[in-house]
């Protein structure tokens, strides 16, 4: 049975069962504590945390997730990966422990005919909390289970909460017998390789008031409502019902594992193919391939893409390990474009999305690809210097900090770098490495904890949500009358906020845009009974309230107190047309470039927008002026514009463009500009007909990743500004060349070239006269125990200066005695000494490197090379007599 038919099957057993059916949500998630969904209950966390009131009482889902904690041991065990589905039916206040246990039973032995799974009773296992008497006897009243393979086991094993505060309760866990091929018979307290966990039915009873420990809480009480939260891992029971081993030889996973290993010839699972008891490494390289390539579809299909920190670091080192481990296995041609369509092949039976929006990711991944083939140059050039330089001053180990600098800016992987260390006789200082790399993670975290702002503590939030949701009426008016239901201070609740105090405002009314979907908040006032406060920014600490953040100007407000909230009216306007301005840049880039150039992220603000679109290559100026005079032919239409509410099913079929990683409810907004021209789901403020935009002006486009462009644009205003400026600069620079403003490109690059060839001749000059000045350097060559030594100093010389003239004086000295030249410069930014040497003096053991790493260290610095001629530099260029006596003092030691 394919997955996609289990995963078919089981969602039409739910809903057959009264639940509703709920879409995966994106892996990327609002959570700031999580990179991504990482299981099935993430979406509904909301839920069983009594954050938010769940729309339907019973809901079930196939949940994409990614875990990442373990990505190092991935390949390494055919259990590990990243990427997994989970099976999930959720109970909010409805049915409890007889129903899930009876609902699982149900499904897992009803006959393939029936649109069960046809497994056989006689395999299954289930094992409950040790105290949970309710759930041991429902097995056994409710199911064919004999009490032998119903298993009690501790608070460890089945017994669930989030690690924090708040719902947790005994699970039952369900077990697959495999057979005694695969280890001992007795159960899962056993051998859970031969009995295999396939399904966990967790029972939501209880609030936990302390949570210390995965088995050491404290429960404050039973929950005002007992809920069911259950999860089965659509890739193991994949590997039940097709008769496989593990997730790799699935369906889904195979096909990408077999390719790689026929395009590097080698062969999964061969005989002898473990070592010590550990997976050969060429299986382990397959496994990373197949593994990783599948989870970078499904991250650059919800929206990631690789970039140097959070979710874009994941998706990124996943690209380059994929990548990396084909090179290992014999591979050095790009590997993408041959497995990247496989696997999406396979996934596109559950979800379609992958098929039509492949050009997108295929054009994503395979950009990071070859910039990572360049990296791999690059990095190897850079590593080469590192380990010269480690060599040159004496150490047999490369510093951390070097590591990490490949690592965080080159994207080089630790790996490579230890691997290719080793392979010229150095270690490398992981310690120094692993430390670096957790500041950089407490970075990210303190980052995390920064965004979530003064919305960390939702307690305080969930309490005013309770009374009511907020009566939000941004898109209708611009001022309400309100009444303040609650206000925040330093994250608690208070009864008032006094003149010079900060703090968070909400009210059962408000025309405020909290901001969402790259759109800044209004700004405004909020004022009465005396009190008057500047409105700073506007969010939704949860779902249905809003937050105003304010200063009080005058006061004080009180809870309860009577004001008027008003919105800068300009402001919005100005805010309006920015969000439509966005739209109708992203239809001209599609109009322009293609349909693939989807965008991927956005800002914008009063007179600005950004927006960020997948494409691989930098936009070329025509490319540029098209796009803006397409927006612009959009503004000078007038084209209508119009929002309208429907399911989010029936936005797609009507071509709906969605925003990667927004999550949407059951009804969604679809913007439209123009009709089809410009129709995108979105819940921003917009102006009523497009020439309310104004003019727009693309003033930037760069890069922000590996196939991810970014355009930058004022409108309104703002852009008529911006031209005016340009206009000013135009004229000015005309006056300064005396050239009208159409020559004025003519008559700079006349002066550029004539600029340059000035400094051309200027370095001509220059040179000369080092030449000159060092023509008579033979003459002062000394006798040092039967060698032939120059050793000066090359005042305003720079490093292809001093390289160039220690190669002719060696020349002009010949080879009939042994000769030493060593010079040093001071025409950088830091002084560098050169030393060559000539067959006779590298026979009697005379180095050029080694001499080289002797003036260097005096000059403290470093450096190598070969035996006949080295370079190197320091930082003191006082210090230059001192490192050309030195080298003669060595010359003297080895002759």
């Amino acid at each position: 049975m394919e997955t996609a038919e289990i995963r078919r099957r089981w969602l039409a057993f739910f809903e057959s069962k009264g639940h509703t059916v709920v879409p995966s949500a994106p892996l990327i998630h609002e959570d700031p504590n999580l990179l991504f969904v990482n299981a099935g209950m993430v979406p509904f966390k909301p839920y069983f945390l009594g954050q938010e009131t769940p729309a339907w009482q019973r809901a079930t889902s196939v949940q994409k997730c990614v875990r990442t904690g373990d990505i190092e041991e991935v390949g390494k065990t055919s259990r590990h990966g990243t990427f997994f589905q989970m099976n999930g039916n959720f109970s909010f206040g409805d049915y409890f422990k007889r129903d899930a246990i009876t609902f699982a039973w149900e499904l897992l032995t009803s006959s393939l005919e029936d649109g069960g799974y046809g497994l056989d009773p006689d395999r299954l296992w289930a094992t409950v909390y040790q105290d949970d008497d309710e759930a041991a006897a429902l097995w056994l009243e409710h199911t064919s289970i004999p009490a032998e393979r119903v298993v009690r086991r501790g608070k460890k094993d089945n017994y669930w909460h989030m690690g924090v505060p708040g719902p947790g309760g005994p699970c039952s866990e369900i077990f697959y017998d495999r057979g005694p091929e695969y280890g001992q018979e007795g159960g899962p307290e056993v051998d859970e390789d031969r009995y295999m966990e396939i399904w966990n039915l967790v029972f939501m009873q209880y609030e936990l008031s302390a949570v210390r420990a995965k088995d050491d809480f404290d429960v404050a009480g039973p929950l005002p409502a007992q809920n069911v939260d259950t999860g089965m891992g659509l890739e193991r029971i994949a590997s039940i019902l097709q008769g496989v081993d593990n997730l790799y030889d699935i369906d889904e996973v195979a096909p990408v594992l077999a390719k790689a290993a026929e395009m590097t010839g080698k062969t999964y699972g061969a005989t002898g193919a473990k070592t010590a008891g550990e997976s050969h490494p060429d299986d382990v390289r397959l496994r990373v391939v197949a593994d990783h390539v599948r989870s970078s579809l499904m991250l650059i299909g919800d929206g990631v893409t690789p970039g140097n920190e959070g979710r874009g670091y994941v998706l990124r080192r996943m690209l380059r390990r994929a990548v990396r481990s084909m090179r290992l296995l014999g591979y050095d041609e790009p590997a993408l474009p041959h497995l990247l369509p496989l696997s999406m092949e396979r996934m596109s039976a559950s979800y379609p999305e992958l098929r039509t929006g492949f050009d997108r990711i295929a054009q994503i991944a395979y950009a990071e690809e070859e910039a990572f083939r360049r990296t791999l140059a690059q990095g190897t050039q850079i590593l080469d210097t590192a380990v010269e330089s480690t060599k040159g001053g004496g150490g047999d180990t490369l510093s951390g900090g070097e590591a990490f600098r490949l690592h965080d800016t080159y994207g080089f992987p630790i790996d490579l770098t230890l691997e290719m260390a080793a392979e010229q006789g150095l270690s490398v200082d992981r310690e120094g490495f692993v430390a670096l790399m957790d500041e950089q993670r407490q970075r990210a975290k303190a980052d995390a904890r920064a965004k979530k702002g003064g919305h960390a503590n939702t307690e305080v939030w969930k309490q005013l949500r309770a009374a009511g949701e907020t009566d939000w009426r941004a898109y209708e008016e611009l001022s309400s009358e309100a009444r303040v239901v609650g206000l925040v201070r330093d994250g608690e609740s208070v009864e008032e906020l006094l003149p010079g105090e900060s703090g968070q405002v909400v009210l059962d009314r408000t025309p405020f845009y909290a901001e969402s979907g790259g759109q800044v908040a209004d700004a405004g006032v909020i004022g009465g009974d005396g009190s008057h406060l500047v409105v700073k920014d506007v969010q939704r600490p949860v779902k249905g309230l809003v937050a105003h953040t304010v200063e009080v100007v005058t006061g004080p407000l009180r809870v309860g107190g009577q004001v008027l909230a008003e919105v800068d009216p300009q402001w919005r306007v100005d805010a309006c047309q920015a969000h439509s301005g966005t739209h109708v840049v992203h239809a001209a880039l599609r109009q322009v470039l293609g349909p693939t150039a989807l965008q991927s992220g956005s800002y914008n603000k009063p007179g600005y927008l950004r927006l960020d679109f997948a494409w691989g290559q930098a936009l070329s100026a025509d490319a540029r002026a098209e796009i803006e005079h397409v927006a612009n032919l959009a503004v000078r239409d007038d084209l209508p514009v119009s929002a309208a509410y429907m399911t989010l099913p029936e936005a797609r079929e009507q071509g709906a463009l969605a925003l990667f990683g927004e999550t949407y409810g059951e009804k969604v907004r679809v913007v439209e500009i123009g009709g089809p021209w410009s129709r995108e789901l979105c819940g921003g403020t917009h102006v009523r007909r497009s020439a309310q935009i104004g003019a727009i002006t693309l003033t930037g486009e760069s890069s922000v990743g590996s196939g991810v462009r970014r355009v930058e644009a004022f409108v309104g205003m703002n852009a008529l500004s911006y031209l005016a400026t340009e206009r000013a600069l135009v004229a000015e620079l005309s006056e300064i060349v005396k050239a009208p403003g159409p020559q004025l490109p003519e008559r700079v690059s006349e002066l550029v070239a004539r600029l340059r060839e000035t400094e051309r001749e200027l370095e001509r000059m220059r040179r000369d006269q080092v030449t000159a000045a060092a023509g008579s350097l033979t003459d002062d060559a000394k006798d040092i125990s039967g060698v032939t030594v120059v050793a000066a100093h090359v005042a305003g010389g720079g490093a292809d200066d001093v390289r160039r003239m220690v190669l002719d004086t060696r020349g002009k000295l010949g080879e009939e005695r042994p000769v030493v030249v060593a010079l040093t410069g001071d025409g950088g930014a830091k002084p560098v000494v050169v030393v060559a040497t000539n067959e006779s003096a590298r026979g009697r053991g005379i180095k050029a490197g080694a001499l080289v790493r002797v003036a260097a260290q005096t000059l403290g610095g470093g450096g190598g090379g070969k035996d006949d001629i080295a370079q190197g530099g320091g930082a003191d260029p006082a210090k230059v007599g001192d490192a050309l006596a030195a080298v003669e003092r060595e010359i003297g030691a080895l002759s």
